[in-house]
């Protein structure tokens, strides 16, 4: 595919993209709050031991100049934890949370971490992103002029030649990482981007799961995540992009969080508690080394494992909850149970010369599925008529290797208030 991508490019006359090859995950410092110079620490050996290169600093503009505000010290906090691991470090200024940015204090606050040795650079440039704000991409002229940064926004809403054509703008980061419907995410936007940028650099979005349900801001829908863990790292092996950006590390109330669960439960936004308590999802961090060394053409860890995801509610157990499948204000909206399947997600890491079969076990009855090609093996049985189970999950690989079986949480048909729960529980090995 990046042969065909590269041919395109230069048969139209583009030049072809810079490679990098480095792999940031998207952090809300608004929940951070209540975090110590440890907590960064801790947070950053975590992800820097899933070969994370870096965090993307998201940061709204009313909570940073807020006088005694939290969020510049936590982000005083997050460079100096970064400054002494090697990670890296971006800011991405956040335009819709609360407002638009004014120009200065952007000035002021890439200034103020520019030159830490944490920041990442292009071209030794420090790199400034955005979510959303293409009506002020005028403003980044001046900014530029003042703080020689390189300018990678989030400009999605415009589309891919929309937000390329912007002023200013050195490079993109796609906020489209999660499907329409019942349909798969493909790379086709992705390639829209490479194509609209000639040749700057593409920081290509993946995630693994998107469900919220947070009446205080009209949000209540999920798209398909299901496969899209897997799919999606796939599609970046295949495609090359200059960068990847992993949406996010503690989005709690978008359920599309890999980090661990805060401490307290008042860092998750009120209301989010019910589909977020008890769901872990760090278990998808462990994967991460084996596909980021896919997409670098590193060497696999020589380890085993299994990770393993579903929905602990199956989908006709209780009431929607009023949730939609796909975003209601600009898509046309479904019935949740019509996107997602009730189903045990799965993908087994085992080494490159073995087949890997994998037996789940729900409720007491065991599904068995095996590879048809050696390696990383991806696959899902359903549950849709187990009801009530305990779920376990175990492999066997043809050079013996073992794994398992590993316990995970209970499918049940109890649902929470009466209403199903759409966020996925993650375990693993």
């Amino acid at each position: 595919m990046l042969s065909r991508l590269l041919a395109y490019l230069t048969c139209a006359g583009f030049a072809a993209p810079t490679l990098a090859q480095s792999v940031f995950a998207h952090v809300i410092v608004g929940n951070t709050y209540s975090y110590t110079r440890d907590d960064w620490v801790r947070e950053i050996a975590i992800a820097s031991n899933a070969s994370i290169d870096g965090f993307a600093l998201n940061i709204a503009y009313l909570d940073t100049i807020n006088p005694g505000g939290f969020v510049q010290a936590q982000l005083d906090n997050a460079y100096q934890a970064a400054d002494g691991a090697g990670f890296q470090l971006f800011l991405s200024l956040d335009y819709a949370a609360q407002g638009t940015w004014d120009q200065n204090a952007v000035i002021k606050t890439i200034t103020d971490y520019s030159s830490r040795l944490s920041q990442f650079k292009w071209e030794g440039r420090p790199v400034a992103s955005t979510f959303e704000g293409p009506d002020s991409a005028g403003d980044w002229g001046y900014i530029k002029s003042q703080t020689n940064c390189f300018f990678v926004p989030d400009f999605s809403s415009q589309g891919a030649f929309g937000a390329a054509a912007k002023p200013h703008v050195d490079g993109l980061l796609s906020w489209n990482a999660w499907p329409e419907g019942a349909n798969n995410m493909t790379d086709a936007d992705d390639q829209a981007y490479v194509a609209a940028l000639k040749g700057r650099p593409y920081m290509m979005p993946v995630s693994p799961w998107f469900y919220t349900n947070l009446p205080q801001w009209s949000k209540n829908w999920l798209w398909r995540g299901d496969h899209l863990w897997h799919h999606r790292w796939q599609q970046v092996a295949e495609m090359q992009p200059t960068l990847v950006e992993i949406l996010t590390w503690n989005d709690w109330g978008e359920s599309h969080y890999i980090g661990p669960l805060p401490a307290t439960d008042s860092a998750i936004p009120t209301g989010a508690q019910l589909y977020v308590k008890g769901n872990t999802h760090h278990a998808w961090l462990k994967d991460l080394p084996h596909y980021i060394a896919k997409y670098k053409h590193t060497t696999r860890p020589d380890e085993s494992h299994v990770t393993f995801w579903y929905r602990l509610n199956p989908s006709n157990s209780g009431s929607s909850g009023g949730t939609t499948c796909n975003a209601p204000n600009f898509q046309t909206p479904k019935r949740p149970h019509e996107c997602v399947a009730d189903a045990v997600f799965f993908t087994a890491f085992v080494p490159d010369n073995a087949i890997a079969t994998v037996n789940v076990t729900i409720g007491g009855e065991t599904q068995s599925v095996t590879a048809i090609a050696p390696g990383i093996f991806h696959s899902s049985v359903s549950f849709n008529d187990v009801g009530d189970g305990a779920v376990s999950v175990a492999v066997s690989a043809s050079d013996g290797t073992e794994i398992g079986p590993v316990n995970g949480a209970a499918i049940t048909t109890n649902c929470v208030g009466g209403i199903v729960n759409w966020n996925a529980w993650v375990g693993g090995s």
